[in-house]
């Protein structure tokens, strides 16, 4: 596979075993610099067994996260157009070959009404995600402009991410000029003989075409992009390690690495009888989002609803730095009552919350829930934004447009009760502005009050 020496990996894996526990709060110390961790300062805590160690990895997951990020946790939610597939990916309910799933593509009245639910639950944000089809890139700029022309009254989505197949570099254009935010695709395992196992049939087979299609995104101008991978497929140290080897080269080969990682563990899929090889423990599982945290300072940190409540309300606190709320995972899903009972979802829901109540769970837990997207249109992607996030210098912008995107979530659509929590928070949060900021905050929040919706500096 292609940027990935296995091999090195491996023998990474087997050293990293050998290192004593004051070489691992060596590299802990590091980390607290915010610098980037070498492959084998990563191996190092990812082989780490001891507790008492572990809890010094997730200190200074925490310490790291406050540092570059502040207490805001960014809110989206996925939007799927069409569960139609070519290919025959072994875990996933959308593989061509499954025959319980029933396939659907919204059209545009369809894909209008869906936006229109999010937007009325307080939404601003989301991923919008597609199985892969001959030709669809025309489709996704159709749906995207469709969703951003949406209103509810002052409100319309700020940002459209999107999670799709491999393009070329002219359909990414495409992408780019209708104004998407970060393009997201997963090698899903860097494993090459488990990549082609698990991949048998169809384009995501060739698995180089898969790693070369984030070099495409950024020869076309997209420069914010995520990547990710499904725990579950191969062991999670090589994983881990063998992305992180692929952002060394994105980060040498075009100065910047990814604006985002997703960390999905595999979940049941309807139709399919697959076993988990190598599943990973909630206790891995909360080491590998720290050592990522660790390993990538700058780098944003998503996690889905796969997770359950209680994992997703932990992880926040020491990496996990944007989550879905209230998803579905089918086309059309937002019309249905049960996340988990339609014959097209791809994946089991393991958050059941609504949005209103995940807000109120990270509001009883300091964080500040965000819809901004600020950056995207001010055009801090890409390398502005790093220059930026490296030296921690990008929370002061993100916690600043936090406040203002909560406020006009309780003015508009909290529960009381979460109304009544949010504006406790934000009182308690502006104290840690200076005078200059918090002058500019109530000036902001002024113009909330008279009607003005998204602002934003």
């Amino acid at each position: 596979m292609k940027h990935i020496n296995a091999g090195k990996i491996n023998d990474l894996i087997g050293n990293a075993a050998k290192k004593s526990a004051v070489e691992v709060e060596a590299i802990l110390v590091k980390s607290r610099s915010l610098k980037r961790l070498s492959l084998e300062d990563s191996a190092a805590l990812l082989m780490v067994e001891d507790k008492a160690l572990l809890d010094k990895i997730f200190s200074a997951a925490y310490f790291v996260k406050e540092k570059v990020y502040g207490r805001r946790v960014v809110l989206f939610a996925p939007l799927y157009i069409s569960n139609f597939c070519v290919n025959k990916c072994l875990y996933c309910a959308f593989r061509a070959d499954n025959k319980v799933t029933k396939r659907r593509r919204l059209d545009i009245s369809q894909i209008r009404q869906q936006t229109r639910f999010l937007l009325e639950r307080g939404h601003k944000r989301i991923l919008m995600v597609a199985g892969e089809v001959n030709g669809g890139v025309d489709f996704y700029v159709q749906a995207i402009r469709e969703i951003y022309e949406e209103r509810l009254g002052a409100h319309a989505i700020k940002r459209i991410n999107i999670n799709c197949a491999p393009l070329e570099v002219d359909e990414f254009r495409k992408l780019k000029e209708a104004g998407i935010g970060t393009y997201q695709i997963f090698q899903e395992t860097y494993h090459d003989s488990t990549y082609r196992i698990m991949h048998p049939t169809g384009p995501k087979s060739d698995p180089d075409n898969r790693i070369d299609s984030i070099d495409r995104a950024f020869q076309a101008g997209i420069d914010d992009i995520g990547m990710g991978v499904l725990y579950g497929l191969y062991d999670y140290r090589f994983d881990t390690l063998a992305m992180l080897s692929h952002i060394e080269y994105l980060e040498k080969a075009f100065g910047i690495g990814p604006h985002t990682i997703s960390v999905p563990r595999i979940e049941p899929a309807q139709g399919t009888e697959f076993k988990i090889p190598y599943p990973v423990s909630d206790d891995d599982f909360k080491k590998l989002v720290a050592v990522l945290r660790l390993s990538v300072p700058y780098t944003g940190m998503i996690l889905s609803t796969r997770e359950t409540a209680e994992a997703r309300d932990e992880l926040c606190g020491f990496g996990i730095s944007q989550i879905s709320a209230e998803s579905r995972t089918s086309p059309g899903g937002y019309s249905c009552v049960d996340n988990n009972a339609d014959s097209d979802v791809q994946f089991c829901i393991g958050d059941q919350r609504t949005l209103d109540e995940i807000i109120g769970t990270l509001i009883s837990k300091d964080f500040i829930p965000s819809f901004c997207a600020a950056c995207y249109r001010r055009e801090r992607t890409g390398e502005a934004f790093m220059n930026l996030a490296k030296p921690g210098l990008i929370k002061d912008k993100c916690s600043f447009n936090a406040l203002v995107t909560l406020k006009e979530y309780l003015d508009d659509f909290a529960s009381p009760g979460v109304k009544k929590a949010g504006y406790g928070l934000i009182g308690q949060a502006r104290k840690s502005l200076d005078e200059r900021a918090q002058l500019e905050l109530n000036t902001f929040f002024r113009a909330i009050d008279k009607g003005v919706r998204d602002a934003y500096v």
